[in-house]
């Protein structure tokens, strides 16, 4: 099943130095599992390929149905050197926002996922 992220989660991200953090919450409790599973760092990393020079990292904030992604080399130097137009990474949180997971049926079913299913996996 294809589900967008911006329909079982809500983001937020930021900056220091070169370095971009998006937070990424389960709308729902029984949600967070599935982000946990497939959301993960080489998905996130394949995404933003085109944007980030260096490593991704995830920490898991369970407590809070979160997951926090660092992405090193985001923001070519960061906000006082960089030429991007966006050089504090504010956008990067709807950006991946827009990503379609793949989940198997079983599973979205399970917690009942939101459906989007004519969307391709990104």
């Amino acid at each position: 099943m294809n589900v967008r992220l911006v329909d079982i989660a809500h983001a937020r991200s930021g900056d220091k130095g070169d370095m971009a953090n998006i937070g990424v919450i389960a709308l729902k409790a029984e949600w967070y599992a599935i982000l946990e599973r497939y959301l993960t760092v080489d998905v996130v990393a394949e995404y933003f390929a085109p944007l980030v020079t260096g490593r991704v990292e995830r920490y898991e904030l369970p407590n809070l149905w979160a997951l926090n992604f660092l992405l090193h080399g985001a923001l070519d130097g960061g906000g006082t050197r960089s030429l991007k137009i966006d050089a504090q990474g504010k956008v990067l949180s709807s950006a991946l926002l827009r990503i379609v997971l793949d989940v198997p049926d079983t599973a979205a079913r399970a917690v009942a996922l939101p459906a989007s299913p004519a969307l391709p996996r990104t």
